[in-house]
């Protein structure tokens, strides 16, 4: 995949993440409890992904790996993937529950600044000049768009558990980004998506028995005017972004891909004030503009450096080590 290719696959993951606020607002008002939903969500994301790759087994397109002949070491992040890709759903959407949605994103999108960090401090990526007003632009923006929707005239709930659970969203958010580039590149993008999907489903069942929502589970059968908004959200909110959003950073690097996110609270911001009817105010527009900036100055810069790494590959001979 190009890094043209990447930055347009991580936008349009972007985009499609970012429905997900009205989204978990509309089946929350239906009666499901958001351990249900993150279920229902990760179950049709993962029928979704597996119709696709079996349609392209089938077609001798993909070839699928045995977790049991990989390395001790990818088998490890695989699980470490799955394990926060769970952990990430269940928290910012118990977090959505407990305080306003915009302090939530708040708090989560912080990930791009520590992903940023942390492989500067791995030496995997240069904080360069551009990725760095990159980042601070992209920043701003993000908290330009959401914090105009904190209103202290509609009272701003600050709950430290529901605070710290966006936070903690934000860290396995990181972590994951960090991993999912190299850490078991062998593995298709497909297959690992199969597997976080997977591993978010059966935890956040087994978390919703546990935690006596077990009724809202089969809540989507007894009232199927909620199927149409899970099946949207399990396609389109599930399964196709986060292939995207795994083949992005695999494509561009985590430092990009999280920074191009930073278009998901615009979108969700900007669905709310459409679907919800929530305002849009002068400085949203401003915030949108300065991400979208930022933006641009990643696809400037990723061509570039695309080309002098072709140009300085080493030239391989057959027969050399």
């Amino acid at each position: 995949m190009t890094p043209a290719l990447g930055f347009a696959v991580v936008v349009v993951a972007a985009v499609l993440f970012g429905t997900l606020g009205p989204l978990s607002r509309f089946a929350y008002d239906l009666g499901m409890q958001p351990t249900a939903f993150v279920t229902w969500r990760a179950l049709i994301g993962l029928a979704g992904v597996g119709v696709f790759v079996a349609w392209r087994v089938r077609r001798a397109q993909l070839a699928l790996v045995r977790p049991a002949s990989l390395p001790t070491r990818a088998r490890l992040l695989l699980f470490v993937a799955a394990l926060m890709g769970f952990t990430i759903n269940v928290s910012m959407f118990i977090a959505f529950d407990r305080i306003t949605i915009a302090l939530a994103l708040l708090g989560f999108y912080t990930y791009p600044a520590m992903v940023a960090f942390a492989n500067m401090l791995l030496g995997r990526e240069r904080l360069d000049a551009p990725r760095g007003v990159a980042l601070v632009l992209a920043l701003a923006g993000m908290i330009a768009v959401v914090g105009s929707q904190l209103d202290p005239a509609a009272g701003i709930r600050l709950d430290v558990i529901g605070l710290a659970l966006a936070l903690g969203a934000a860290v396995g958010q990181t972590v994951y980004v960090l991993i999912s580039r190299d850490g078991y590149r062998e593995v298709p993008t497909e297959q690992v998506t199969v597997i976080v999907l997977l591993g978010t489903m059966i935890g956040a069942a087994t978390l919703a028995i546990a935690g006596g929502a077990a009724a809202s589970l089969i809540e989507p059968i007894a009232r199927p005017a909620l199927l149409p908004l899970l099946l949207f959200t399990g396609i389109f909110a599930a399964a196709i972004p986060s292939m995207g959003f795994l083949a992005g950073i695999r494509a561009i690097g985590g430092t990009r891909a999280g920074i191009l996110m930073l278009v998901e609270p615009v979108v969700g911001v900007g669905l709310a004030a459409w679907l919800l009817g929530e305002s849009l105010v002068p400085i949203q527009l401003v915030g949108a503009a300065a991400i979208l900036g930022a933006a641009l100055i990643l696809q400037r810069n990723a061509i570039p450096e695309a080309s002098m790494e072709r140009e300085s590959a080493p030239l391989v001979v057959p027969g050399g080590p």
